[in-house]
């Protein structure tokens, strides 16, 4: 046996219990990430029950040209991609702040209670979202407009303004989602050298030098690959939020369609599942050239800040 075989076995046997402990990872990803990757098939197919997955008739690249043909993909495109762009800036932002914020609090009681209020919308379901949103700002009995009223103005139909959604979508996804992030930042904090404070603190550095100074660049490695992650789904919608939020609301759609919410009713409408198909790898294939492009260049500033 060769000394490469006898070092890879030795190395097997040494991590045998990690190599163990990533098994359900392995398998959970290969029966429900890779398995199910044969149905792109089904995007330059025209699908139907009775052929089945793979006996369905090839119909080449028919399905991306409804898509384009429709005259809607640049628009929830650009929704898409602008979007997140914003959700990631203005959430990576408040995600720094809270954590930072947090950390700087010394009640522990305070601290903690803190914590978990923020963390508490990121368990709430966007179903009951879209209910909250409904009653601040229904026409008729909303609180909104019941408190506009109450002072003798005149309600507004939010519902028929697309450029305030763009706002309280945002302004949601970050109430929602914040608290998650910042705990992310916050365990990265934690694991800053203390004795790096204690000795910043001796050397006279007041609390914002050693935010700026210390915490931020100790965090930069945390949030470059958090945004890196985030940039590779830059091409997909947050459904459940944008469906629940807008509904079915025509008004809006100029505004807040995204391409899953579009693909989603153009398969109400015509029931073709090769178009949905055709839609969902169009977004797989740009998320992955864009995540692809944006860790070359992470890699070629600091290869150590990059996810491959």
């Amino acid at each position: 046996m060769s000394k490469h075989n006898q070092s890879f076995l030795y190395k097997l046997k040494k991590n045998r219990t990690l190599l163990l402990m990533l098994v359900p990872a392995v398998l959970f990803f290969f029966l429900f990430s890779y398995i199910p990757m044969t149905g792109i098939v089904v995007a330059f197919k025209s699908f139907n029950y009775r052929d089945g997955l793979y006996l369905s008739p090839w119909v080449g690249f028919d399905n991306f040209k409804f898509f384009f043909s429709s005259g809607q993909a640049f628009k929830v495109t650009r929704n898409t991609v602008l979007y997140n762009v914003a959700f990631i800036a203005i959430n990576t932002t408040m995600q720094i702040m809270m954590a930072i914020f947090i950390s700087e609090i010394k009640n522990k009681f305070f601290k903690k209670t803190t914590q978990s209020m923020m963390f508490l919308p990121y368990f709430i379901s966007w179903v009951i979202v879209g209910v909250m949103v409904y009653n601040l700002f229904n026409f008729e009995n909303g609180t909104v407009n019941s408190i506009l009223k109450s002072f003798g103005a005149q309600p507004i139909d939010i519902y028929s303004k697309p450029v305030a959604w763009i706002f309280i979508i945002i302004i949601f996804n970050t109430w929602k989602n914040v608290g998650y992030g910042t705990v992310l930042y916050l365990a990265a904090i934690m694991g800053v050298d203390t004795e790096i404070y204690e000795a910043a603190e001796v050397d006279g550095a007041n609390i914002f030098q050693r935010i700026f100074k210390i915490t931020i660049p100790c965090l930069k490695p945390t949030m470059i690959i958090l945004i890196l992650l985030a940039i590779g789904n830059i091409f997909r919608g947050d459904f459940q939020m944008f469906y629940q939020l807008i509904g079915n609301n025509g008004t809006l759609f100029n505004t807040t369609d995204v391409i899953d919410t579009f693909t989603f009713r153009s398969l109400l409408q015509t029931n073709e599942f090769g178009m949905a198909a055709a839609s969902g790898l169009y977004q797989s294939i740009f998320c992955f050239i864009t995540v692809v492009v944006v860790n070359y260049f992470v890699r070629r500033y600091d290869k150590d800040y990059s996810l491959f």
